[in-house]
C-alpha cells in the first residue's frame, strides 16, 4: 500500500511538465484500483492549489471534477491520533507540521511507501519510506 502526497496529485493536473504528469497519473491509476491511499488534508490541499491556479473564467466545477475523479481512492481517517503522531514526526524528524500530518496519515493507512517530492528520498518515517518518483 502507498500514500500519495499533494504534489503528486497536483502534477497530474499540471501540463507544464509532461514527464511528471505522466508519472503522477500512473500512480493515481494504481491508487484508483486499490493500491494507494490519500488523506482529507491532501485532497483539501489539491483543491486549494487548483482553485488558486484557476482563472476567474475557469469554474470551480473543474476542481469538483478533479476531486470526483479521485473519489474511489481510499481515504485514511484522520483524528486526534494522527495529529498527535504528526507532532511526534516534527520532533523526531525535524519536518514541518503539515508534512508530519502526511507522514502520520501514511502510517495510519498501513503504507510502506509515501510518494512525494517533498522530504528526503529514501528516508524512513515511522517505517514508511519516502520515494520521490520523479528522480
Amino acid at each position: 500500500m502507498f500514500f500519495l502526497d499533494t504534489n503528486i496529485l497536483v502534477y497530474a493536473w499540471d501540463a507544464k511538465d509532461q514527464r511528471k504528469q505522466s508519472i503522477a497519473r500512473n500512480l493515481i491509476r494504481r491508487a484508483l484500483v486499490g493500491e494507494g491511499v490519500v488523506s482529507q488534508q491532501v485532497l483539501g490541499e489539491l483543491a486549494a492549489v487548483l482553485l488558486h491556479r484557476m482563472k476567474p473564467a475557469g469554474p470551480a466545477s473543474e476542481v469538483l471534477l478533479a476531486l470526483d475523479s479521485l473519489a474511489s481512492i481510499r481515504l485514511v481517517p484522520s483524528g486526534a491520533g494522527v495529529v498527535r503522531r504528526a507532532v511526534e514526526a516534527v520532533t523526531s524528524f525535524g519536518i514541518h507540521f503539515y508534512d508530519g500530518l502526511v507522514v502520520a496519515s501514511a502510517e495510519r493507512g498501513g503504507c510502506a511507501t509515501l510518494y512525494s517530492e517533498d522530504l528526503n528520498h529514501g528516508q524512513s518515517y515511522f517505517g514508511v519510506v519516502l520515494v520521490n518518483p520523479f528522480l
